[in-house]
């Protein structure tokens, strides 16, 4: 993709360019997003990813970087129904909850800092703030940043990390087993070298959190722009369960068999 020159118009952010129908001036004729025609050059020829990236980025991805954000796109897609914002999402659907609610659902639950795009958030602010340096690591581990001050309640766990794990699981490593190998950065590898020596530090296991902020940070992302991304990236999931249970029906709702008694 290249950059094409616009003109300004009335409607432009730094993000955006609109060229207005020579008919009607409230309909667009060319978007440009930070320069790129998306209607006459990008589309056909960009991935979703890639515009993802080009939004938040100012830039397309080089193919590495696409190549990793897929790959992480496809790590968080589902993260199952064992997730709490994927059954918040299939409870909107057997409760025959509007579209917007159901996804809002997962969306609020998603955004916690136990497994949610909050964790992600912090997690990702510890790698821009210790980079590749494991005593760094281990010293932020130890005494970690003071938010009493935030309306987010006290973090009980090292974000980035599984609070309920015993060991690392198997989709964790083969995740970040598959990001490393993209060589995007020296963060990815790193990590999978000194994941015994985090956890360690940590006294728990990595998490898919703390793989995908560290994909996120090697990507260029702020940590604010990672917890949105994991925020999205997960809908997919909660999308697909929902419909599905939504088709199921209570009777047939996973975990929990309800039983309506009969009144005497």
């Amino acid at each position: 993709m290249e950059p094409t020159d616009t003109n300004p118009n009335l409607i432009h952010t730094s993000i955006w360019d609109e060229e207005c129908e020579p008919d009607n001036p409230f309909a667009t004729r060319a978007a440009f997003c930070h320069g790129y025609d998306v209607y006459g050059a990008t589309l056909g020829q960009a991935s979703a990813t890639d515009m993802l990236f080009l939004l938040l980025r100012g830039e397309p991805p080089a193919p590495r970087q696409a190549r990793l954000l897929n790959v992480l796109a496809v790590a968080l897609a589902n993260p199952g129904p064992r997730d709490p914002s994927i059954h918040a999402a299939m409870c909107g659907g057997v409760a025959g909850s509007t579209a917007a609610a159901t996804l809002s659902a997962a969306l609020a639950v998603g955004a916690g800092g136990n497994g949610g795009a909050r964790e992600v958030l912090l997690a990702m602010q510890a790698w821009r703030a210790c980079a590749t340096d494991l005593a760094a690591w281990k010293a932020h581990i130890a005494a970690p940043p003071d938010s009493a001050a935030s309306i987010w309640p006290v973090q009980e766990h090292v974000p980035g990390f599984d609070p309920h794990g015993t060991s690392c699981t198997t989709i964790v490593r083969q995740s970040l087993a598959a990001m490393a190998a993209l060589d995007v950065g020296p963060e990815l590898a790193w990590l999978e070298q000194q994941r015994p020596a985090l956890e360690a530090a940590a006294g728990r296991p990595l998490a898919m959190a703390g793989v995908a902020a560290a994909a996120l940070h090697a990507l260029g992302f702020s940590a604010a722009q990672g917890e949105m991304l994991f925020l999205l990236l997960r809908l997919p999931g909660a999308v697909a369960h929902a419909l599905e249970q939504t088709e199921l029906g209570f009777r047939k709702f996973p975990f929990y068999t309800i039983e309506l008694e009969k009144q005497a």
